[in-house]
């Protein structure tokens, strides 16, 4: 095990410029820009963090900002601390952006025994690497990846320090008067991916159990950044005026950036057995408010359709937000930015949620 140094002179590490968010993001540079900039929390718990850092499934929708945001909190810190991203590298000019900001990458599949085998040793892991979208046309590839590579992974790095990303579908449909899941309940995960998910949790929980290794488990749902996510989902259905389902009629989500620094900032909360954390936004929000919103600033009318059913997919992430603050952007930013960006025709990742899915099958 690598304990967490303490170290009196962290205040010196940090920056002194005033924490600003921006009125609208306009550009792919300005948003990548804004996704990696570190707090100075997080400039801190990279200051105090032993050893460098290793990300693997670095080139998905999170992990590129994420190692950006490790990088430069490390960089504003003035310490010397590698920050390694491992992926397929699928997608053109991931690797070569990530290169560009300092990050050592490595093109490996992780479900290779000679690639895993032949990474570097190193003190932190980050496990982002999994699979969800496709799960129900290639389910033993989902298991394969959610389950069976993050306990190869588990093995390989039992002397490390893990934050692994798990998902919030861990957790059955509640009443939207319950305020979402906590920690606490039980998961009875719905379909095949959100099984392959508790699965991936409950192996590296024994592999903890086994060798004492220190592991912090975030139920993440949903992140968001302009590209992707349920506000955007719902902002592009409006614009065009497509049809928007109101049975899942509830929803939490958390900008990307704040989800980021959570998982950066997690590694000081590592244990054995793992600490379990919800990673959301504090708000239930409501679908049919969001339909509404951005019809108003859409000048639309929103196509609504069924009915919300009694019961959502939700979590309560208060034990989250006692560790480490509300998120710093704000579900109205979100919604004004997001709105901003389908108005003018800002890229996409054409990936969306499936938010509504109600059976687990994605």
């Amino acid at each position: 095990m690598f304990p967490l140094t303490e170290n009196s002179l962290i205040a010196t590490f940090l920056t002194t410029q005033v924490y600003r968010i921006p009125l609208l993001i306009k550009t792919e540079i300005q948003l990548e820009s804004y996704l990696s900039e570190p707090t100075d929390e997080v400039i801190a718990s990279m200051a105090a963090l032993e050893g460098d850092i290793l990300i693997l499934g670095v080139g998905g929708k999170m992990g590129p900002t994420l190692a950006k945001q490790a990088k430069r909190a490390i960089d504003l810190a003035g310490i010397t601390k590698k920050v390694i991203g491992v992926s397929r590298f699928s997608t053109p000019g991931a690797r070569e952006g990530l290169q560009e900001a300092g990050i050592e990458t490595i093109a490996a599949d992780l479900l290779s025994e000679d690639c895993l085998k032949n990474l570097p040793n190193v003190q932190n892991v980050i496990l982002m690497a999994g699979r969800k979208f496709g799960s129900t046309d290639n389910e033993s590839l989902t298991w394969a990846l959610n389950s069976y590579m993050p306990g190869r992974v588990a093995d390989t790095y039992k002397d490390s320090r893990f934050v692994i990303f798990s998902t919030g579908n861990v957790y059955p449909l509640t009443p939207v008067s319950h305020g979402g899941a906590t920690e606490c309940l039980p998961p009875v995960p719905i379909g095949e991916y959100a099984q392959s998910c508790l699965s991936r949790e409950r192996i590296c929980t024994y592999f903890s159990s086994q060798f004492g290794t220190q592991m912090t488990i975030l139920r993440l749902n949903y992140a968001i950044d302009l590209r992707y996510g349920i506000l955007l989902d719902i902002a592009e259905k409006v614009y065009t005026e497509q049809p928007i389902s109101l049975e899942m009629g509830n929803v939490n989500v958390i900008w990307q950036r704040d989800a980021n620094a959570v998982a950066l900032r997690a590694f000081a909360h590592c244990q054995s057995p793992p600490l379990i954390l919800n990673v959301t936004g504090p708000e239930t929000v409501s679908v049919r408010y969001l339909a509404s919103r951005f019809g108003a600033l859409f000048n639309k009318s929103p196509h609504l359709e069924g009915k919300e059913a009694e019961t959502v997919l939700l979590s309560n992430a208060s034990r989250c937000h006692r560790l480490f603050g509300y998120p710093r952007v704000s579900l109205e930013q979100m919604i004004e930015w997001v709105a901003e960006w389908v108005r003018i025709g800002g890229p996409t990742l054409r990936k969306p949620t499936h938010f509504e899915v109600r059976d687990g099958k994605f």
